[in-house]
């Protein structure tokens, strides 16, 4: 018995010392290429003009894997998220250092063409006035409410010919997403006096309608993400419960404004479109869904193959074109990888991560959104790991990130469906 409890002790012992040396592994410092550190060294390339949204003809609409407009162009979403409308101090973040038509400016220094903005339901609900602390280079917006103020940086994104996708990002305000099962989906009514925020499926469409009423007249708002990472309790949403939800929700926005593209993430927190496979969205206007999915080094856990951090690249574009991928390859749907991100400092699991996801986009030639622009989160101004620009909202950060989004941007012009 003693040699039987020794044996399992060693074997214990034994795989967990492997599992953190593995975790370990995946921790290292990673070194930087010759071509990421010359790409330091040197300017950001323009902007690419014609990747702007007014040189497009309006409206858009989906084509097959592509998102076109009136005479067949292409629109590649080159986005980033600049996030805060769905934090506690309720706007977008940066509002204190830069005036927002400064910040929209850096949007385009860094090449991109368009914004996921997020908000919160809270935010509908409550529409605070906001602090003037935490607007000072916005005295224009001082006194205003949350709403008014998210609607004038969407007018500054606009104004500068940058296209926004407003993103229902979640329930409470706070940063997203843990384990409270009050914001893990559009509805929480069924929890009681469980959450803070409570809505009904009901109370949710409203909320989009009294956001997006502002924007009906502007063609450069041209869509609403409508929920993100549904995920239910623990990866328990059914994907038939969430695209009956995004078809009502989508068909009551497309009343409002006909021309809005209507985004749907994928379940099990974005990662999960499988689904659509053998049930798609259909809206009542054709041409309007985009799909969405989204890609951190994290992902991936609870697998046998493990997180993404630590895969090869087979086994990573394998997941890839089991969850999302099959859409675009197949030329069935357009998939915009909405969110991901890496560290300006990886270890070597992000750097793997990292450079299997950016190989794998720019094959594919895919519509992304980078998370995230900003250099703090509200929360007590914590330092962001992800950000692309120094805290002067200005600066931009010239890594072997933007190395990769800078090729990505401007892509191949192929659309590789072959074996990669």
């Amino acid at each position: 018995m003693f040699q039987l409890a020794l044996i399992a002790f060693l074997v214990i012992g034994g795989f967990v010392s492997y599992v953190w040396k593995a975790e370990a592994a995946l921790k290292r410092p990673w070194i930087p290429d010759a071509g990421a550190e010359l790409f330091s060294q040197r300017p950001l390339p323009p902007f690419i003009e014609e990747s702007s949204i007014t040189t497009y003809t309006m409206p858009l609409r989906t084509k097959g894997r592509d998102i076109v407009d009136t005479v067949g162009r292409r629109f590649k979403l080159a986005s980033v998220n600049w996030y805060g409308g769905s934090d506690e101090l309720f706007i977008p973040g940066g509002l204190d250092i830069q005036h927002r038509s400064v910040i929209a400016a850096s949007v385009r220094t860094l090449g991109f063409n368009s914004v996921r903005l997020p908000y919160s339901d809270e935010m509908v609900i409550a529409n605070p006035h906001i602090d003037d602390r935490h607007l000072t280079a916005n005295p224009d917006l001082f006194g205003q409410r949350a709403l008014d103020i998210f609607a004038a940086v969407v007018e500054a994104l606009t104004d500068a010919g940058i296209a926004v996708i407003v993103n229902n990002h979640i329930t409470t305000a706070t940063w997203c997403c843990g384990a409270d099962p009050c914001d893990a989906s559009w509805s929480n009514d069924h929890l009681g006096p469980l959450c803070r925020i409570r809505q009904s499926e009901e109370d949710w469409i409203q909320h989009w309608e009294t956001v997006m009423e502002r924007f009906v007249g502007n063609p450069y708002v041209i869509g609403a993400d409508l929920r993100n990472e549904v995920r239910g309790v623990w990866g328990t949403m059914p994907w038939g419960r969430w695209a009956d939800a995004a078809e009502k929700c989508g068909n009551r926005l497309l009343k409002m404004n006909r021309d809005w593209l209507v985004v749907v993430e994928g379940t099990e927190s974005g990662n999960d479109l499988t689904g659509a496979r053998t049930r798609p969205v259909v809206l009542d206007v054709p041409d309007r869904v985009v799909y969405s999915a989204h890609v951190y080094a994290w992902s991936g856990w609870g697998s046998r193959e493990g997180r993404y951090a630590k895969r090869s690249y087979a086994s990573f574009i394998q997941a890839m074109r089991k969850n999302w991928a099959y859409l675009v390859e197949g030329n069935m749907a357009p998939v915009w990888v909405g969110e991901f991100g890496a560290p300006r400092h990886p270890g070597e699991g992000d750097a793997n991560y990292w450079s299997n996801l950016l190989r794998y986009l720019k094959r594919i030639d895919a519509d992304f959104g980078y998370w995230a622009i900003n250099p703090r989160k509200p929360h007590d101004n914590v330092k962001e790991g992800y950000s692309l620009i120094e805290d002067d909202w200005v600066t931009p950060i010239l890594d072997y990130r933007m190395r990769d989004m800078t090729e990505l941007i401007a892509g191949s012009g192929s659309q590789v469906t072959s074996d990669l």
